[in-house]
């Protein structure tokens, strides 16, 4: 397992130095400066996001991209955005299916572990109107590929979002395994792929999705009992 976190910190040191794209550099860059105003004596990260968790871990998690004033200013995936975020509602229900070691995540040093789920993105750097390009998708496709390479245990995915489950697909069609018939996104939808992982779909924990109802506690847990069905997870 040493390996594993020493092949970790080199991946995550890449990502961190990452300057492929620079409209998304630009803003990430201006955000820190101008700040929101509850976090206004703060310094923010303001640069790539890498993933976090359980270097053994057989989870692996994937999220579109960090959010301009959490993970952009805290330095962790889901982290920051706030009493009731998406941090805390991804969180929560991991805590209720075990995989977190509490039930918020507010800043790096809140104690958060991870035990056997490792939390990623697609785009590591806050887009515009949290829409990145399809470029943008594509020159991180190598820091997820990285990624997953030093993570030798995933046997389970879980998209949050369409463009998160588009972008895991489009990385293995990079490996040289396509999946035919294109699977479609669907929320709690499990597909088998062809390196023999389980990809799950899931809505994003976004306070649209939340608050409207369209995502519930309810069944984001259905989608980790569905995950500890899977062999190797239980």
């Amino acid at each position: 397992m040493k390996e594993v976190r020493t092949a970790l910190t080199d991946v995550h040191s890449a990502i961190v130095s990452c300057e492929l794209c620079p409209r998304l550099r630009t803003h990430c860059q201006r955000i820190a400066r101008v700040k929101r105003r509850a976090f206004r004596a703060e310094t923010y990260w303001a640069r790539p996001v890498p993933g976090f968790g359980d270097p053994a871990a057989r989870m692996l998690i994937v999220g579109l991209a960090p959010a301009a004033h959490g993970a952009n200013r805290t330095g962790r995936v889901f982290t920051g955005d706030g009493i009731g975020g998406s941090g805390d509602f991804l969180m929560a229900a991991l805590h209720r299916a075990g995989f977190a070691s509490i039930s918020t995540s507010r800043h790096p040093d809140d104690g958060l572990r991870l035990r056997d789920a490792f939390i990623t993105a697609a785009v590591r750097c806050a887009p515009p109107d949290n829409k990145p390009t399809p470029e943008e998708i594509g020159r991180c496709l190598p820091h997820l590929d990285a990624e997953l390479a030093a993570l030798p245990r995933v046997v389970v995915v879980v998209a949050l979002g369409k463009i998160a489950f588009d972008a895991y697909l489009r990385l293995l069609a990079h490996r040289g395994l396509p999946v035919r018939p294109r699977p479609h996104f669907g929320h709690g939808v499990a597909h088998r792929l062809p390196n023999g992982q389980t990809l799950f779909g899931c809505y994003p924990p976004s306070r649209q999705n939340t608050n409207t109802g369209k995502l519930t506690a309810a069944m984001m847990d259905r989608v980790f009992e569905n995950v500890r069905e899977v062999r190797g997870i239980r």
